[in-house]
């Protein structure tokens, strides 16, 4: 595909979306009904889709207009590059500028939706111009060295021998930021032999700050991939890990993972009795990672925030049947939005005496990856 032609389908997956679909939903129609399209192109024309509902406003602000076209015009210009150049109506190309399209000026344009403005300027205070410019960049690719399987040292050559550069971490050094080649990773040996898992480098904090010892019983109770299981069963050995998810579905990959990392990890559809540590990574708006799923952004409403909120303190309530006098719950989400957060952690507190908080932190784009959080809550 000619570059005029990848940023045709862009607009017509962007106009997919602008209608409500799901944008991963989107580009798959796009890439199956375009069978010339090769794996280069599909991630181009990816790229261009995501990168347009990373800075939707703005970017329609320079286009012009609120449309895949608009957004194709305002990125372009937002690039320093003259859509002209691009827009030609040859071959598959989009048809040339009109006089005057796209003349708009993107200054004091939000890429924020409006009605989230005063809550995440609230959650985020100082930071939250700068948090909400991180947002309209493309999010680093973080892996977590396996240690069960690989020193940070080894896990670096063999990636460096699937062709793959990484830097590790100062503040984690089983942290390790792909710099080269990211998309070569499910390919090689290195992931392939369980010897690094893709995880952002805020949960892989999140989890190194968790206190784990050998013969723990630890229950992640919204499971998911099992990404945070895996973190901790590779820090201790002899711990009893049991994974749940309201959604078992959601979980189906996980054994594969496991056997790949060398852990074992049972999978428990109702969870009983009572567990040293257990982990609530709960469903949320995903505010924090915005960056990956720019279209969710946009697609979040007041109403379906306030659900979200509830559904989190129902789960806190049912997971903390789970913890013992003396043992641990931590709360988790990919929020960066208070009421998702320490408003939820508080609230909780509130109706649970016997808790207290033992530790919490927010972790944005500024000083870490995606935007996460964690209270640590101990139970007297």
């Amino acid at each position: 595909m000619t570059p005029g032609a990848r940023i045709s389908a862009a607009i017509e997956v962007l106009d997919r979306v602008l209608a409500g679909q799901p944008a991963e939903q989107a580009l798959l129609r796009w890439s199956r009904a375009s069978r010339f399209a090769g794996s280069g192109d599909r991630a181009a024309v990816r790229d261009l889709v995501f990168d347009a509902l990373r800075c939707r406003n703005s970017h329609a602000a320079l286009g012009g207009a609120l449309t895949g076209r608009g957004l194709m015009i305002g990125g372009l210009r937002a690039a320093g590059r003259d859509p002209a150049a691009l827009f030609t109506g040859q071959g598959h190309a989009p048809e040339p500028l009109a006089e005057g399209e796209g003349a708009g000026p993107a200054h004091g344009v939000s890429d924020i939706p409006d009605w989230l403005g005063p809550l995440w300027n609230g959650s985020l205070g100082e930071d939250a111009g700068a948090v909400a410019a991180a947002m309209r960049r493309r999010a680093p690719v973080w892996l977590r060295v396996n240690t069960r399987k690989a020193t940070p040292a080894k896990a670096l050559r063999a990636l460096a021998d699937d062709g793959i550069a990484a830097t590790p971490d100062p503040r984690l050094e089983t942290a390790l930021r792909v710099t080269e080649n990211e998309r070569r990773l499910a390919q090689g040996r290195a992931y392939r032999d369980g010897l690094v898992e893709l995880q952002d480098l805020s949960p892989q904090l999140a989890c190194a700050a968790l206190p784990v010892a050998p013969g723990m019983r630890v229950l992640d109770y919204c499971a998911g991939g099992g990404g945070k299981t895996l973190a901790l069963a590779a820090r201790a050995a002899d711990l009893t890990l049991v994974a749940h998810d309201a959604d078992p579905a959601r979980m189906r990959d996980l054994p594969q993972r496991a056997a790949r990392a060398g852990v074992q990890v049972r999978l428990d559809a109702d969870p009983a009795g009572r567990f040293d540590l257990v982990i609530v990574d709960a469903p949320c708006s995903g505010s924090g990672t915005w960056r990956r799923t720019p279209d969710s952004k946009w697609r979040l409403t007041e109403a379906a925030l306030r659900d979200l909120v509830a559904l989190q303190a129902g789960i806190l309530r049912k997971a903390a049947r789970h913890v013992p006098p003396g043992g641990l719950m931590a709360y988790m989400t990919c929020s960066v939005l208070d009421p998702e957060n320490d408003g939820q952690a508080a609230a909780f507190l509130r109706d649970h005496p016997g808790f207290s908080q033992v530790s919490r932190r927010l972790w944005t784009p500024l000083d870490a990856g995606d935007g996460f959080f964690m209270s640590l809550l101990a139970r007297r």
